[in-house]
């Protein structure tokens, strides 16, 4: 494991772009993926073969990489740092799998992680240990709602995210601003944003 020094605290709007484009195709192909952006405690289940890279620079390699078992890690200046990694998973998100449980566990801090859900071709990103939005990758023109995705991610701040759990996954408890994409949140949060997107 590779331990990060006086790198930033947030990811770039660019790295944020680049991971939710290729989760959406992973997952309109069926397929399932797990991007961790910051240090995380794991151990690589392949031979790291590939050597670092800056994701945003090359966004077809990182799609091959996520679609090997396990998650993808990155430092926060966008660099793949090792693919095919087993993250130590100390919490369970109720009602999925494994993939799901690794993606809360790792959404620790600063951390952005970013999953793709195989099973309802759905990508989810979570951070501060909740959920914060969720993307529907068969939804029309969703493409469409990556920027403005985004510009909620570079907006969230600690303590204006609601709680995690299953109930989430019912989009009237979150809030739909653009095709596809919910977000979810405090009442605050939801109207802080609303405002902004609806000027």
């Amino acid at each position: 494991m590779k331990k990060e020094k006086n790198l930033p605290k947030k990811s770039s709007k660019e790295l944020e772009k680049t991971l939710i484009q290729v989760a959406l195709k992973v997952a309109k192909r069926g397929e399932g993926a797990l991007f961790v952006v910051g240090d995380v405690k794991f151990k690589t289940l392949v031979d790291q073969s590939v050597p670092p890279f800056k994701v945003t620079q090359n966004p077809k390699l990182l799609e091959s990489l996520a679609m090997m078992d396990g998650a993808v890690i990155l430092d926060r200046q966008g660099v793949m740092i090792a693919y095919g990694a087993m993250i130590e998973s100390t919490k369970t998100f109720k009602n999925f799998g494994t993939r799901h449980s690794a993606a809360l566990s790792a959404s620790t801090g600063d951390n952005l992680v970013v999953i793709v859900s195989e099973e309802d071709k759905k990508v989810r990103i979570l951070k501060n240990g909740k959920m914060i939005m969720q993307m529907d990758a068969l939804q029309k023109d969703v493409e469409k709602s990556v920027s403005g995705a985004v510009d909620i991610l570079e907006s969230v701040g600690a303590g204006t995210i609601g709680t995690i759990g299953t109930s989430l996954l019912i989009p009237s408890l979150g809030i739909a601003l653009f095709p596809g994409l919910v977000v979810f949140g405090s009442a605050y949060y939801l109207g802080k944003i609303l405002t902004k997107h609806l000027r």
